[in-house]
């Protein structure tokens, strides 16, 4: 009888280290790839009455989750066309100089991924420098808001300063809208909030890692470290109230967590941040 409730007792234990193993998110990894470089002719765009005329670089990142139950990136940055131009392109009326030293293709490859091996895709928004490679990625599932994927296929995309071309080769199956907050994997390691105003279903990525602790990917909440510190809205924002109202409560939400800021678009940050083949864990 005692062998029998052994036998029993060694078992549920077996099924529970098994269980706990598929779940194991401590060997989730986070990668940052340089997706380009933008330099804004007047930034007093991203900071109404503010350094009117001053011109100032951003760069754009993207990011790989490498999780036990698939590879999210976030976000696809520009176009890697745009290598092509060695000199790079002007565009938005000479407003915005755009820059690719790097292919998010080559950047993937380096650590043995393709397109292919990218289960998910989650964007913080559709403008076009967070979708120019969207069109790679034809086998995940695409993650964005429940009124961003509205706006993306209404007849008002563009005033919305989406590229509707960017993201034309995706079947539009593949679109996954989410609401609200939504736990991308079912364990709290990657999840998606809200952050509406720049655009109409603006989102930010939370990414918990065993080592480096809690991380907030900006998305567009904020441009740069000087506009998170006086709430500075862009003048190309679809909402002032409702931009106001997601930095609130992303910044308690940071404060909630513990939680560092990656600002997306910010260079001097960006110079801190170690980037693939290097990864976060």
């Amino acid at each position: 009888m005692r062998k029998s409730k052994a036998i029993l007792f060694l078992g549920i234990l077996a099924t529970l280290i098994s269980c706990a193993r598929l779940t194991d998110t401590s060997t989730t990894k986070l990668y940052v790839f340089d997706c380009g470089e933008i330099t804004v002719k007047d930034i007093s765009l991203f900071s109404p009455g503010v350094d009117l005329g001053v011109t100032k670089k951003l760069t754009n990142s993207c990011y790989l989750i490498v999780h036990p139950k698939g590879n999210l990136l976030w976000d696809t940055g520009l176009s890697d066309q745009l290598i092509s131009s060695t000199e790079g392109v002007t565009v938005g009326a000479g407003m915005f100089h755009l820059q690719v030293k790097k292919t998010l293709i080559s950047q993937l490859k380096k650590i043995n991924l393709t397109p292919n091996d990218i289960d998910y895709v989650a964007l913080s928004h559709l403008h076009f420098d967070h979708t120019g490679n969207l069109n790679l990625f034809k086998k995940a599932k695409v993650l964005i808001q429940r009124e961003e994927l509205k706006a993306a296929f209404s007849n008002k995309a563009k005033q919305y300063h989406f590229d509707p071309s960017s993201y034309a080769e995706i079947d539009r199956a593949n679109f996954q809208e989410v609401e609200a907050i939504y736990d991308i994997f079912g364990d709290s390691s990657v999840v998606i909030h809200a952050a509406k105003g720049h655009t109409p279903g603006h989102q930010v990525l939370l990414v918990n890692l065993r080592n480096e602790g809690p991380i907030v990917l900006s998305g567009d909440l904020f441009h740069f470290e000087k506009n998170r510190d006086h709430k500075r809205i862009p003048a190309l924002n679809f909402d002032k109230h409702q931009s106001l109202e997601a930095i609130n409560r992303i910044e308690k939400l940071i404060i909630e967590k513990k939680a560092k800021l990656w600002i997306q678009h910010d260079i001097d940050q960006n110079l801190t941040i170690r980037h693939a083949p290097n990864y976060y864990y």
